[in-house]
């Protein structure tokens, strides 16, 4: 489905991914696991066109990202919540999903409308408020939702836990592990080292710019230097 090969994204002089090389099959949900500062939330960008790669390849479906414009990505089936939620607070949440849709027809559009309505009942509910009103869940909740309005192959979700309170955030992996069920692809970056092991099929540890480490999540979660490192503190 997606597969990244040996990419390189610097600021300037400073090289914040250093050759990383990952894959993700379909139906599959991949986390990437790291402290602050590793390279993440760059490689997340990278892989939408936000930031651009100075070499490697990056492939969806076989087919190649690297010239391809981020509205261009979208319409091949990549599609992305990032960090922080960043829905649009002064439009309503049916104006967020429309929004999130709008390389579809209005046909098309309205049927995902009402699918993600069905799949978040309380975006129903929610409907006409503004997306600034809602609470940092419900937030969350919309830009998981508005991420899946243009039928993707392959979501992308940065740090969708980021900021909530802890009964917020097991919500929040219900919903990811939910998606998965469906047959949802997902690549995974999330703070909460412990939750997203425990819901993944397969993990890369990545540090400094690159990946130092990668298998089964349920293995990694009982490797003891993951553990020492991420899991000591209960992540």
């Amino acid at each position: 489905m997606l597969k990244v090969s040996d990419i390189h994204v610097s600021y300037g002089p400073v090289a914040a991914v250093k050759g990383i090389s990952f894959d993700v099959k379909k139906g599959e949900l991949v986390t990437i696991i790291g402290a602050n500062g590793a390279g993440k939330t760059t490689t997340l960008n990278a892989l939408m066109g936000l930031v651009p790669v100075s070499s490697g390849s990056m492939l969806l479906k076989g087919e190649d990202l690297s010239k391809i414009p981020v509205e261009g990505r979208i319409t091949r089936g990549l599609s992305f919540s990032p960090e922080g939620r960043r829905v649009f607070k002064s439009l309503s949440v049916l104006d967020n999903l429309r929004a999130g849709g709008n390389i579809l027809s209005k046909l098309k559009a309205d049927e995902r409308i009402h699918d993600m309505m069905e799949q978040f009942p309380l975006l129903r509910e929610r409907s006409h408020q503004d997306a600034g009103t809602l609470s940092g869940g419900e937030q969350q909740m919309l830009a998981i939702a508005r991420a899946l309005m243009s039928q993707p192959s392959c979501v992308i979700l940065d740090e969708p836990s980021l900021g909530l309170a802890p009964k917020i955030v097991s919500q929040v992996f219900e919903i990811i592990r939910d998606l998965r069920e469906t047959g949802v692809t997902i690549l995974l970056v999330e703070q909460n080292i412990k939750k997203s092991l425990a819901i993944a099929d397969r993990a890369y540890v990545m540090e400094l710019g690159k990946i130092v480490k990668s298998g089964n999540a349920k293995e990694l979660a009982e490797d003891q230097s993951i553990q020492d490192s991420y899991l000591a503190a209960g992540s």
